[in-house]
């Protein structure tokens, strides 16, 4: 057995100040969308467009390139991508990162999803040098969100990791700032920067993931990564598959609850009743959004008080 394949591996890992493992790898990804109704009830979409997932797009780079990363400003390509779903502009980008820096080794996608559970899978290549894998996956519909993973690295110590399981979580591009799933579109001026949604941030009750009662949301979706041993002689193109009734992950979809919000009280009106006596006058409001999943029930949508009688009869 030659030594100098290994032996140039270790060398350039040490030249480059990182880890070193020998040779390529072949990784299979899939990403598993775990957007349920159950676990999201609040504004959950059902049409025009229905809960759905983009196509993945990813890379295969080295430490000086970075496809997105949380606290910085999205490229334009990212940007396009995030609010609209056109995937063209950010393929051009990591494509000349490729070309121009040598730090984009290589270039992949997965299929769409057409509902917000389901699965979509593909292959990458990973290498010494690139042996870090990022990529972004849009939330439909949304105004700017997305999932994703930031410069994920394959190779721990001098060995590429057999298998990497991710829990994934919504982030806000930082371009549009709409509220909720289906906000027109309004830009941010000037940009943000790329910020994670949680239960309670953005802290607005418009927001279409605000759950004052979690700590933390539910994983929106997930991420599987397995070290192939050997590479197939012919990969057909990666397909969709939706879940199945007795599928593990829609058996175990968690629930989360959704208290009843209701708007603010409307004004008094006119107070009426007999002459010489007390008289009564009432305001109401009505429900924003219906409980869910054992949520708090709404309250009392009325409410009388005594009062004395502006023309009495």
């Amino acid at each position: 057995m030659d030594p100098r394949p290994a032996l140039w591996a270790l060398l350039l890992g040490q030249a480059l100040g990182g880890p070193a493992c020998s040779g390529p790898a072949r990784y299979s990804l899939t990403f598993i969308g775990q957007w349920s109704q159950a676990a999201f009830p609040k504004q959950y979409p059902l049409f025009r467009p229905p809960a759905q997932w983009s196509e993945l797009l990813g890379a295969a780079h080295s430490s000086d390139y970075s496809l997105w990363r949380r606290g910085a400003y999205v490229s334009a390509g990212l940007r396009e991508f995030a609010e609209r779903g056109e995937a063209w502009t950010l393929m051009r980008e990591m494509e000349a990162a490729g070309e121009a820096l040598q730090s984009v080794r290589t270039v992949f996608s997965a299929p769409a999803l057409p509902s917000g559970t389901g699965r979509s899978a593909t292959e990458l290549e990973v290498h010494p040098r690139h042996s870090l894998v990022s990529f972004v996956v849009r939330i439909v519909p949304s105004p700017d969100w997305f999932v994703g993973v930031d410069s994920l690295a394959l190779c721990e110590g001098s060995r590429w990791r057999e298998q990497v399981a991710l829990d994934l979580r919504p982030y806000d591009a930082g371009t549009d700032s709409g509220f909720t799933f289906s906000s027109p579109n309004f830009a941010t001026v000037p940009q943000d920067t790329v910020t994670e949604i949680t239960a309670s941030s953005p802290s607005h009750p418009a927001n279409s993931f605000f759950y004052p009662r979690l700590k933390a949301l539910p994983p929106i979706a997930k991420v599987t990564l397995v070290r192939m041993r050997h590479r197939a002689q012919a990969f057909p193109p990666p397909t969709p598959q939706l879940l199945g009734g007795d599928n593990e992950i829609g058996d175990n979809a968690p629930e989360t609850p959704l208290d009843c919000e209701v708007s603010l009280w409307s004004s008094w009106g006119l107070c009426g009743g007999p002459c010489g006596q007390l008289g009564s006058k009432s305001r109401t409001r009505f429900v924003r959004v219906q409980p869910a999943n054992r949520g708090a029930p709404c309250p009392e949508l009325q409410e009388e008080a005594q009062c004395t009688p502006d023309n009495c009869v």
